[in-house]
């Protein structure tokens, strides 16, 4: 079991819905140890990648990519989601839905930001249904860029977003892959990843 798997285990909670609550360290309250040993693992499983920029969506992805980026020593770029007034209309623009807030949200990137010489590392703190990535990754591919890897948290891998990218030929990293959890009795069972060994143990109480 990895650092983060054990956090999810010490901290998180599940929902009914098949939603895990781990907004107190990972995309409300921030944990900075956590943020750094996400940033280094996913540095160290793309070490033989060239990157020179880091890409994600706000907010959640932010702080992951902040402190990655620094660890690159490249520029850190995220797309949003809300025009303001001092939005540019040159701008790359695509679509995700939010399965959060049940709705299609624009997300756009302004041009000066992507380029056609970027290979870019993808990273967020979720991967579900693969919505928000397949934008990410239609913005990288409109500016002519290449997308490096995508880098991810935690993946509900009962779910089709990680299995769908991986079948498109992308290199996938994520930190805890969750194959199943349970509400009722507060169970999670995670994925095994190379030396990892797979687990189901019940997380402790709030």
């Amino acid at each position: 079991m990895n650092f983060l798997e054990e956090k999810i285990l010490s901290d998180g909670n599940i929902r009914q819905g098949n939603i895990l609550k781990v907004d107190n360290f990972l995309n409300h309250q921030i944990d900075i140890d956590i943020m750094r040993q996400i940033a280094y693992e996913l540095k160290r499983r793309f070490r033989n990648t060239t990157v020179n920029k880091v890409l994600t969506i706000e907010a959640s992805g932010i702080a992951i990519a902040t402190i990655l980026g620094d660890m690159y020593d490249v520029p850190v770029v995220f797309a949003k989601k809300s025009e303001t007034a001092n939005s540019t209309d040159d701008k790359y623009v695509s679509q995700a839905y939010s399965f959060t807030h049940k709705k299609m949200n624009n997300v756009f990137v302004s041009k000066p930001y992507l380029h056609d010489t970027d290979k870019v590392l993808i990273v967020d703190d979720f991967l579900a249904d693969g919505q928000a990535m397949h934008a990410l990754i239609d913005l990288v591919h409109q500016a002519g860029g290449e997308v490096a890897g995508i880098g991810i948290a935690i993946e509900k891998g009962q779910q089709k977003g990680g299995q769908v990218l991986r079948e498109e030929g992308y290199h996938l990293e994520s930190i805890a892959i969750i194959d199943a959890m349970d509400w009722e009795t507060q169970t999670i069972k995670f994925r095994e990843q190379k030396s990892i060994m797979p687990s189901e143990t019940k997380l402790k109480s709030e």
